[in-house]
């Protein structure tokens, strides 16, 4: 009698440590899934994987600290000599721009979660 061929007939061979082992056994068990090749190879087909360009938020850390030091001269010159509005515009400006930037950036966040 012969064996009729497999369906799936290419083996695929992944090593992982105990740590990875343990916790792909544990989102298996959060997706009900008991069998580990189902698993897997859902989720090598209909996983996916994400790769976030971390630029802008880079960039949002930069104009904070640059706010703060802004913000942290003002208040030096402010208990030393009082404050000028040209100061306070010139801070403001930079307050709305991070603002605006970190808007920006929860949005691009906010459409990632949605995927």
């Amino acid at each position: 009698m012969s064996v009729p061929e497999r369906k799936r007939n290419i083996h695929l061979h992944v090593m992982v440590t105990r740590d990875e082992f343990a916790t792909i056994h544990q989102r298996m068990d959060e997706a009900g899934i008991a069998n580990t090749g189902a698993y897997i190879r859902k989720m090598a087909l209909n996983g996916y994987v994400l790769n976030v360009d971390l630029a802008p938020v880079r960039e949002l850390v930069s104009l904070q600290r640059r706010c703060a030091n802004n913000l942290n001269q003002v208040a030096i010159h402010a208990n030393t000599y009082g404050v000028y509005p040209s100061e306070i515009a010139a801070l403001q400006k930079d307050y709305a721009e991070l603002w605006e930037r970190v808007s920006d950036v929860l949005k691009q966040l906010a459409a990632v979660v949605e995927l």
